[in-house]
Parts: structure tokens; C-alpha cells; sequence
């Protein structure tokens, strides 16, 4: 399918999506919004991973198209604000990991969308914040709700009211972000985490990642009784098998997904 503002690439079982606005810093509109949709409703069958950028050098999503918002009404925000909750919703649901490599701005609606990624690396150059309340608005698209469950809710507090703009090194202080890299080396650090997921079973770390997410917010006797039926369905798979008989016949194993 053809994009307007995102490109979508595939290197081997890993896809690379970058939203490619940058003479817009890559600003999420409702075009946008529709395309993310789209391709990750759309991914190829064969992708076992999936990285997200930003095109250009400064940013990797500089917030929301506040050209777009200026003049809604409050309907129409509502409206905005569901598509871009149901684009976020549907990247954080993918069975396979997905990754932010956030190589500029991602602020406001780039910052919510790195959030909506299992795991999140920056450059160098990166700064990160949701600074809606300086427009006079909030955060639309699930961001006060993910950074409260990643930082805390007192830190979240902090950078929702205040509208702080955190340079790389405080992002990964305070743990919104995992690693700083220098900005010419971040996507191969990106390439290179996804390709040590795709050495492990992919029932294995979709069945992870769904426990992981759904067990987090539940209490502790559910979400461990979640990691026991995860566990126990695996046993059911080709892969289990052969990931064993590999290791007791101390070889690589061949995954087939099945």
C-alpha cells in the first residue's frame, strides 16, 4: 500500500516504520494518524519485529499537527483524540516487539507514541516531553496514562504540569528512555536489539509480551495465574519442542513460529 506521510520497509523479518513529515517535524495529523493506523493494522506476516523513526534529522515526532487542532471544536477534538487512542492502541496490541528509536523531537504526540512502544532508544539529540498544557490543553492520546505507568505517578505529574522538555540523559534517568546512543549509531542499536529478539521463539516472545501487558495491570494472583497459562500454551507448540531438543543436542534451534 502507498503512504503519503509514512514509509514502511522490511530488512529481513524486521519492519521499519518512519513517519516522514519533516517539514512538518513529522506532526501527527489525522492523515498520519490514518496511515499508522493502516500500516500497523497491515504489517507483513513475515515481520517478527518493528522499529519506529522519524525521517529527516531533528525530530522523531515533534507532537500533534496543532495547525489541524488550532480551530477544532470540541467534538471534533474528541474525534481526533479516539483516532489517535485507537492508532496507539492497535501498535501497543501487536503480537510482535516494537521499538522506538526516537532520534529528534518527540514531544506531546511523539512522546505518546514512543510510549505506546515495548521499548524506547534515543539519540544524543533527543528531547522528550508531553507540553500540551502550555497550548492550554492535556495530553490526548493516552499519554498522561502510559507515562504514569513507566515513570510513576508523582514523576508524571511533574512533566504533565510543568511541560518539561528532558534532554536524553534525563529521560533515561528518570526510565522513560532505555539508552542514549550517538545519533549516526541509534538505528543499528535499534536493528541490533530487534535482531537478538529474532534469535528467541516468536510464540515465545509474543506470549511474553501479551503477559507482560496484560498482567501489569491486574493484581499479583492474576496476572501470575496469566503467566501460567502463558506458559503451559507454549507446550503446546512446535517450537518449544525444538527450541529443547536444540538445546539438548546443543544447537542453534530453527524456529518456525508454529
Amino acid at each position: 500500500m502507498a503512504y503519503e506521510n509514512i514509509r514502511l520497509e522490511t530488512e529481513d523479518a524486521i519492519a521499519i516504520l518512519t513517519i516522514d513529515r519533516p517539514k512538518a517535524l513529522n506532526a501527527l495529523n489525522s492523515k498520519t494518524l490514518q496511515e499508522l493506523e493502516s500500516a500497523f493494522n497491515s504489517l507483513p506476516a513475515t515481520a517478527r519485529a518493528l522499529i519506529i523513526t522519524g525521517g529527516g534529522d531533528k525530530a522523531f515526532v515533534a507532537g500533534a499537527d496543532i495547525s489541524e487542532m488550532a480551530s477544532i471544536s470540541a467534538a471534533q477534538a474528541r474525534e481526533f483524540a479516539a483516532l489517535g487512542h485507537r492508532a496507539f492502541a492497535t501498535l501497543e496490541q501487536l503480537p510482535i516487539p516494537t521499538i522506538a528509536a526516537v532520534n529528534g523531537f518527540a514531544l506531546g504526540g511523539g512522546c505518546e507514541l514512543a510510549l505506546a512502544c515495548d521499548l524506547i532508544y534515543a539519540s544524543e539529540k533527543a528531547k522528550l516531553g508531553l507540553p500540551e498544557v502550555s497550548l492550554g490543553v492535556i495530553p490526548g492520546f493516552g499519554g498522561t496514562q502510559r507515562l504514569t505507568r513507566v515513570v510513576g505517578k508523582m514523576r508524571a505529574k511533574e512533566l504533565v504540569f510543568t511541560g518539561e522538555r528532558l534532554d536524553a540523559a534525563k529521560a533515561k534517568e528518570i526510565g522513560l528512555v532505555l539508552d542514549v546512543l550517538p545519533a549516526d549509531q541509534l538505528l543499528a542499536h535499534c536493528k541490533a536489539v530487534a535482531g537478538k529478539i529474532l534469535k528467541n521463539g516468536p510464540l515465545a516472545v509474543s506470549q511474553a509480551k501479551r503477559v507482560i501487558e496484560f498482567g501489569a495491570d491486574q493484581d499479583l494472583r492474576a496476572a501470575n495465574e496469566l503467566e501460567r497459562q502463558g506458559f503451559a500454551v507454549l507446550f503446546g507448540s512446535e517450537d518449544q519442542k525444538e527450541g529443547m531438543k536444540a538445546f539438548l543436542e546443543k544447537r542453534a534451534a530453527g524456529f518456525t513460529g508454529k
